[in-house]
């Protein structure tokens, strides 16, 4: 498995539907990037400037919402993932 430095975390994005409500089918580049998945793995943390590691404030198995545009996309073992900074994560989704 991936395990990410410092302070990034690797994401399995969620899949959003490629239909509309009215059952119209979307072509790949018609839908929105998805801003929500599940945290797979963290980092140890951010280390400050006297040494110290912070510990992320996500943990594995939690649900989150990140920025639009942030991260690097990556395939690992045939599945898609995404690999972000901590600060780029806004919200964990309870």
């Amino acid at each position: 498995m991936l395990k990410p430095l410092g302070d990034r975390v690797i994401i399995e994005v969620a899949k959003e539907e490629e239909k509309t409500i009215s059952g119209i089918v979307l072509p790949g580049s018609a839908q929105e990037k998805p801003q929500t998945g599940s945290v797979i793995a963290v980092g140890e943390g951010r280390v400050l400037e006297n040494g110290s590691t912070v510990a992320l404030s996500v943990q594995v198995g939690d649900t989150v919402l990140f920025e639009k545009y942030a991260g690097t996309e990556v395939k690992y073992d045939g599945k898609e993932y995404l690999v972000v900074k901590e600060h780029d994560i806004v919200a964990v989704i309870d």
